[in-house]
Parts: structure tokens; sequence; C-alpha cells
């Protein structure tokens, strides 16, 4: 069993739902991002997505734009974000991390190199968000061969005759963007998202968490309340760029894993 699979339904056990936390590898430096990332478990966060830094992150909005350019600027790059990795599990080998990003810089590093570098870091699944379905040989199904999962995304306008495309190869959970547009862009809507998540939900078994426009604590636990957990990026990512402390945003980190566990 995955890590993924291995959390999901300990969460499942327990009655919670699930908090996923969205950080920028190397955002705003390695060092710090470091601190974050290994401090995310014990602030409450089940799931960590681990951001790789791209000078074209066309599904952003301004916050992660931001978040890239101020890792890039730091010298992260694909082989540091592994390395990062590293570093993480010589302290956790438990916790799930979700590599989201863009195919370019793996595509230059080489996919059947950058699964195997992938999988020995301790990478357990990949949201790569401009390959559609019809670009599964490219990356999704060597993954899945790799032992990694990969995560789609349905949005608002997935509707019933592209849902089962997008669910046919995915594993470990689906990613539902709760709002149209880009990240950072407009607030969730619990009312809204709930019928689109049962919807998801009648045609796979795979958890769905929703992201996008959770910004609150709140906003956590409502969104969580109506889908199997809840995803928060830009909020987190904004508190790094307002210059906090690690300890700062990992005290707001808790604060929204606690939302989203009453959920």
């Amino acid at each position: 069993m995955s890590r993924i699979a291995a959390r999901f339904a300990k969460l499942k056990q327990d009655g919670r739902k699930a908090f996923v936390a969205y950080v920028m590898a190397g955002d705003p430096d390695y060092d710090t991002s470091l601190e974050v990332v290994r401090g995310l478990p014990a602030a409450g966060v089940d799931v960590i997505e681990l951001g790789l830094p791209f000078t074209d992150p066309m599904a952003d909005g301004p916050a992660i734009q931001l978040a890239a350019g101020r890792a890039l600027e730091a010298g992260m790059t694909l082989r540091r974000t592994l390395d990062l990795v590293r570093a993480f599990r010589q302290q956790d080998d438990s916790t799930p991390i979700v590599l989201m990003g863009y195919y370019n810089p793996i595509y230059s590093m080489g996919v059947e190199t950058f699964l195997a570098e992938a999988k020995g870091a301790g990478i357990d699944g990949l949201i790569i968000v401009d390959l559609p379905p019809e670009e599964d040989d490219e990356l999704c199904l060597p993954a899945a061969r790799a032992g990694l999962n990969f995560i789609r995304l349905a949005t608002p306008t997935t509707d019933d005759r592209r849902l089962p495309r997008v669910l046919q190869n995915s594993s470990g959970f689906v990613y539902y963007v709760s709002i149209t547009g880009i990240t950072g862009a407009a607030a969730a809507n619990a009312a809204r998202v709930g019928p689109e998540v049962a919807r998801i939900k009648a045609a796979t078994d795979l958890p769905v968490c929703v992201g996008f426009g959770i910004r609150s604590p709140e906003a956590a636990q409502q969104l969580a309340g109506v889908a199997d957990g809840a995803v928060v990026g830009s909020a987190i990512v904004q508190e790094l760029a307002a210059g906090k402390s690690p300890a700062q945003v990992l005290d707001f980190v808790r604060a929204l894993a606690e939302g989203a566990h009453r959920g």
C-alpha cells in the first residue's frame, strides 16, 4: 500500500478529513523551506504538496507565481527539490509527499531518470497540471509502473462526458478545483462544491480533496465537510511572502489543519 493510500485509509478509520498543505520548494530559500516542510506533519498536515519551481506556472495566481520566482532566484531546481525531499525523509518516512508542477522540468531531466530519482527520494505522487489524459503515455503510465500515484485535477467544467477520461488512470486521490480560474483567485463555496464532489465520488472509489480558494480555518472546515479533505496553498505561501518566520507559518498551518479535521 502506498503512503497516500495508507494515510487516507487511516483517516477514514479515524473518522477524520484530510488536510493537504501546499508549499513551494525553495521558497524563500532552501533552508527555510526545509524547516517549514519538516514542521508540517507536527502542524497537522496529512499530505504535503510540494511545488516544483517553474518559470511559467500558467495555472497559478500571483502568490504562487511569485513564490516560484523567489525559489528560482534562490537557486532551486528539480534536483535540489528532490534533495529537499531526501532530507525530509531522513526524519519522516510516513507522511505522503506529492510533487505538484509542470512537465517541462521533468521532460528536460528525462522521464525515466526523473521517475527513478523521485521514487528514490521519497516522492509518493505527482500532480502535473499541463498533462491532460490524452498524454498519459508521456508520464502518467510510466509513473504508475514506477510505483508513483498520478493525481488528476477535476474542475467545475469537467462534465459527465469528460469525467471518466480524467479518472481512468488516476490514483491516490482526486483533486477537485473548486473554482474556475487560477489559484488564489476567488473564494470556494461549499454549497456549490458539495454536489460536484458527490458526482465525482459516484464515479470513483478514490478520496476527493477540494482545493483553490480556501484561506481560513472556517473555509477549510466547510470544504472538508463536503469532501474527503481540504487543500490549502496560496494562503500558506502568502504567509511566507509576508516574511513570517517558519514558526509563525506553521502556527497558521496548524489552525487550518484543525479546521479541516473538524470537517
